[in-house]
């Protein structure tokens, strides 16, 4: 059995595990910046990844990745071990999920597990902001019972002055932080 990792690297800044941080950009490169290196550096190291993306966004993760050195992507897709998440419905319902999704990379002997949620994409899977925001809160309870870190991207451009406040009280992970690393 493997020893579980002490923490991630994201963006020069060790993330404690479990760790669900939200990052916040006004680009689509500043989109990037964090997410692509932060799921290469999972890939190398042979670890479960997913995306949660869609359409033309989620087409610009993989371009992104494809481009990485040392990383195949059809290999890590064809594997299971990078996975493009998508789901329909409530809050409940994503995270039910997210819970098969975690147990079978932890059954696989997974030792950290990365995500990276486009938010803008999951707010488009859900009935409404309030119900993306609601999940958010759940999530927060729920993932810290699993060993990793979970990026949750948010475009300033996307999202009004209230659903960012209350993206912020839901990663409380990021108040430990350097809040100018998540800023992009």
């Amino acid at each position: 059995m493997q020893t579980p990792e002490p923490g991630i690297n994201v963006g020069g800044a060790l993330v404690p595990i479990p760790g669900h941080l939200a990052t916040f950009h006004s680009s689509d490169a500043g989109g990037l910046r964090l997410a692509i290196p932060f799921i290469a550096e999972g890939l190398r190291a042979s670890q479960p990844s997913f995306l949660v993306a869609a359409g033309g966004t989620l087409q610009r993760y993989q371009d992104a990745l494809a481009l990485q050195e040392g990383v195949d992507l059809a290999a890590a897709i064809d594997s299971g071990q990078f996975t493009v998440v998508q789901f329909h419905g409530t809050a409940d319902q994503a995270i039910a999920l997210w819970e098969q999704l975690f147990a079978h990379a932890l059954s696989s002997g997974a030792t950290a597990i990365r995500v990276v949620g486009d938010m803008e994409s999951e707010r488009a899977m859900f009935t409404s902001e309030d119900e993306m925001l609601r999940y958010e809160e759940a999530f927060e309870v729920f993932f810290k019972r699993y060993p990793g870190v979970v990026l949750c991207q948010y475009d300033v451009r996307a999202f009004g002055g209230s659903s960012i406040l209350r993206a912020l009280k839901a990663h409380p992970d990021l108040y430990a932080m350097r809040l100018g690393t998540f800023l992009n």
